[in-house]
């Protein structure tokens, strides 16, 4: 089995319960508010939007709902299924194609220009992130790249102490983890960014793929939304930095 058919497998199981952690969706009105805010400065009216990694639909389902005409790509049938469900029960619209978003299928070619590409924590599980940003440069040759990041793992040091903590308080409470399981070693060893990175790296590799000039924007409202519904103690150890790269 190779890596693309030992990750499909992974997130076909992990779909399963993926919408039930807090950081996987918007818990309240308020993040969904930031997340709409966030995402509207960057997306015309009736823009075309590929979501690369769509997985359950964060961003398609948030930017369908402000108007886009969303293309939602993942190589996970089960995400992609609960992506389905949920659009139909919000009644929005999101056409889903099955397939690696590192490799885009001609069905997106034949859907495309797309005026603008999305990319959610999807960088992370890539064999070769650089040659995913060169894809997506195909299919929106003049449009725009909007990678909605967190600085999380070990990527910084202050930020890595902080998450170990947060995991810490949660285990002592019993909560659950964000996912039902973890990458096999061999296949984390083939993610250069399996560890986390930092925005730096994230605009060199942007730059190298040939979208041009980045800009970096931290997501605070997003933050501040999402810590105002967490328990005190949680508020005081903070929630992983959010931030936007975008270029085109």
């Amino acid at each position: 089995m190779d890596i693309e058919d030992r990750v499909r497998k992974y997130w076909d199981v992990d779909a399963q319960t993926y919408d039930h952690s807090p950081s996987h969706v918007t818990a309240t009105a308020a993040e969904r508010a930031a997340w709409t805010a966030a995402l509207s400065r960057h997306l015309a009216p009736g823009a075309k939007v590929l979501d690369a990694g769509a997985g359950t639909g964060f961003m398609s389902l948030l930017a369908a709902r402000i108007g886009a005409q969303v293309t939602a790509l993942d190589l996970s049938t089960g995400m992609l299924g609960r992506l389905e469900a949920t659009a139909s029960a919000r009644g929005v619209s999101v056409a889903i194609v099955e397939g690696d978003a590192a490799e885009p299928p001609a069905e997106i070619a034949a859907r495309g220009p797309f005026d603008v590409v999305v990319e959610r924590h999807l960088l992370w599980t890539l064999p070769d992130p650089g040659a995913a940003l060169a894809a997506w440069r195909g299919v929106a040759p003049d449009g725009k790249l909007l990678l909605f990041e967190g600085l999380w793992g070990e990527a910084d040091p202050v930020e890595s102490v902080r998450g170990r903590l947060r995991e810490a308080l949660r285990a002592a409470r019993g909560t659950g983890p964000d996912h039902h399981g973890s990458y096999e070693p061999d296949v984390l060893e083939r993610l250069p960014l399996s560890a986390g990175t930092t925005p730096s790296r994230l605009v060199e590799l942007v730059e190298g793929a040939g979208w041009g000039p980045a800009r970096l924007e931290r997501l605070r409202d997003v933050e501040w939304a999402r810590m105002l519904a967490r328990r005190p103690l949680d508020r005081l150890l903070g929630t992983t930095p959010q931030f936007l790269i975008s270029a085109g």
